[in-house]
């Protein structure tokens, strides 16, 4: 089986202001969504991520603290899935409760040996 890795990119300023209920419905939605994952077959794993990290770059290893990018979008967390093909791990994606309040979903295949063979 193929292995892909799904980034949520959640648009941090929209999750601020969910109430508390309406966040703890979204973390209840995607403990659904990844346990329909698991009973499928589909799922290797997943987490949330903390919204600051470090960042190290160039070849001089510049440490910089979190977040990164100049813009209101975090990846919020991730799902490691794995599927015969890219097709049906789209059709999950589009189940996937980050997009309730605007998120995107962005599927990267997992590269391995194979890949390189051809």
């Amino acid at each position: 089986m193929k292995q892909f890795l799904l980034l949520l990119h959640e648009n941090n300023e929209k999750l601020r202001e969910l109430s508390e209920q309406e966040m703890q419905a979204l973390a209840d939605a995607h403990m659904k969504w990844a346990s329909k994952l698991a009973k499928t077959g589909h799922l290797i794993s997943g987490d949330g991520l903390h919204e600051k990290g470090v960042l190290i770059t160039g070849k001089d290893c510049v440490i910089k603290d979190g977040p990164y990018l100049e813009s209101k979008e975090i990846i919020g967390g991730y799902y490691l899935l794995q599927s015969e093909n890219l097709e049906t791990i789209i059709e999950l994606a589009k189940e996937c409760p980050t997009h309730y309040y605007g998120g995107t979903t962005e599927i990267r295949p997992i590269l391995n040996m194979e890949d390189y063979d051809s």
